[in-house]
């Protein structure tokens, strides 16, 4: 079995990895999108340096865009084949899809509008809404840790990673002729201690791994009381400054740990008597999603739904539908608190929020989870003064703060914790991806200091044959 790396390979998103059998059978484990890089990302996300009609079929690791969101662009280009997922991750897919699919649709008419006015003709989205519905029919979903066969050389079987509703390790098994070889594909790992979901799960004995290493070269400070830290910044911009807090965060994970950690201050008489909004139909969804796959959530969260039904909800906040409503709250003085997608800030109506409340000090912008290069979020995280939304520069005058033990994604400390669960001395090869470089670079050296025989960094487009 060969393995070709294609995305995620750089950097962090655009997750996809295609495995080629010595039968000739084609396998893509993800079909992300590349977000951030700024124009880049439009022509990495239209080539997908694959051939969709060979593809067999598609193993998706969850349904963050940068790991999904690419396949309405897959089936577009002519891929006939099944999608293998968790149950949760399709019903997750189901909404992150076709609310990608209207964000590329109302950029384009956004971008035409001005390409008009400049004499230019007009450019189509990477893909449509019908697309995306399209896409949703070749879905197959899998529980977790029951064995599949995709062809007679193929198997697979999901382990839960911890790092979001439905998210999976994909361990395969090819059996190609006297030969056997196992290989584990991690997706992204979540974090033992997570407020919401279970810890990632041990997984079977692998010869090669392909593993995730967004924050391979730094520790989550444990040493900071996130919730303490949120209380703090909301008493200080609602409360002190009389502001407004706006929180990008992604729809699915992060804005139900926030909401979570607000309600806890709720039925503890700590939070401020503000109004809370979480301005996102997308968001909306997610917690309904959250709601229904109850199984994913860990001990303690069931030991809390005992003493308070609904985690998700409470008197002071309100959650947003219609675009009005959410363009109402900027033409609103009082202070507030604004929870809205996207967690990178580069789309979204947060980034409406922002455009709208960044240049006022007595707001405060909260960053809670990692932000790509050329994001908007990794441009105010890292102290620009002046960021452009929309085509307009904008003083940044608010509070930039961040708290980013919220992340969903394992440190170099948790991800060694993932791997202890692998005998050493049977690991033929590591393959690092989804990092940064020096992320990348810094977790091999602790892997191979922990005795690992052999960690890799492929670079995009490298092909590894498998002994």
């Amino acid at each position: 079995m060969k393995i070709k790396f294609i995305g995620a390979t750089e950097a962090v998103t655009g997750s996809k990895h295609l495995l080629i059998t010595e039968g000739g059978s084609q396998v893509l484990l993800d079909c992300g999108l590349y977000q951030g890089f700024g124009k880049e990302k439009e022509e990495w996300n239209k080539k997908l340096d694959v051939n969709p009609s060979a593809i067999e079929a598609v193993i998706l690791s969850h349904a963050h865009i940068d790991h999904s969101g690419n396949l309405p662009n897959l089936v577009k280009q002519g891929f006939n084949g099944k999608i293998y997922c968790t149950q949760a991750t399709f019903d997750v897919c189901k909404v992150l899809l076709m609310d990608s699919a209207h964000i590329h649709e109302n950029d384009v008419l956004y971008l035409n509008r001005r390409r008009e006015r400049q004499g230019l003709p007009p450019v189509k989205p990477l893909y449509s809404v019908a697309d995306a519905e399209q896409s949703l029919k070749f879905f197959n979903p899998v529980a977790y840790r029951k064995d599949c066969r995709v062809n007679n050389e193929l198997s697979f079987m999901f382990t839960d990673t911890g790092h979001i509703i439905g998210s999976a390790a994909v361990n395969i098994i090819c059996r190609e002729h006297d030969k056997v070889t196992r290989l584990t594909f991690s997706g992204d790992v979540g974090r033992y201690k997570d407020m919401l979901l279970k810890a990632p799960e041990v997984f079977p004995q692998a010869d090669y791994i392909i593993c995730e290493s967004t924050y391979g070269d730094r520790l989550h400070d444990i040493d900071i009381n996130a919730e303490s830290k949120l209380l703090e910044i909301v008493n200080h911009t609602c409360v002190e400054k009389q502001g407004k807090l706006i929180i990008p965060a992604f729809s699915l994970g992060r804005t139900q740990e926030i909401v979570f950690a607000l309600d806890k201050m709720k039925n503890q008489q700590l939070l401020p008597d503000v109004k809370i909004y979480v301005d996102s139909p997308l968001s909306s969804s997610a917690t309904e999603i959250m709601r229904k796959h109850k199984e994913c959530l860990n001990a303690s969260i069931h030991a809390y739904i005992q003493k308070d039904p609904d985690p998700f909800g409470f008197n002071s906040l309100t959650y947003i539908q219609s675009a009005e409503e959410s363009k109402a709250l900027n033409a609103n003085p009082e202070p507030c608190i604004i929870i809205s997608a996207s967690g990178m800030a580069d789309a979204g109506r947060v980034k409406h929020h922002l455009r709208n409340n960044l240049t006022d000090q007595k707001n405060t912008v909260l960053i809670t989870g990692y932000c790509a290069p050329g994001t908007l979020g990794h441009r105010l995280v890292n102290g620009e003064k002046s960021v452009r939304i929309f085509g307009e520069y904008y003083t940044v005058n608010a509070d930039i703060e961040s708290i980013l033990s919220y992340s969903a994604h394992a440190d170099y400390n948790e991800l060694t914790q993932f791997l202890s669960c692998q005998d050493k001395n049977k690991v033929k090869g590591i393959f690092l991806v989804h990092g940064e470089n020096e992320a990348k670079a810094s977790f091999m050296a602790r892997l191979l200091i922990d005795g690992y025989k052999k960690v890799q960094i492929p670079g995009k487009g490298k092909i590894v044959d498998l002994e």
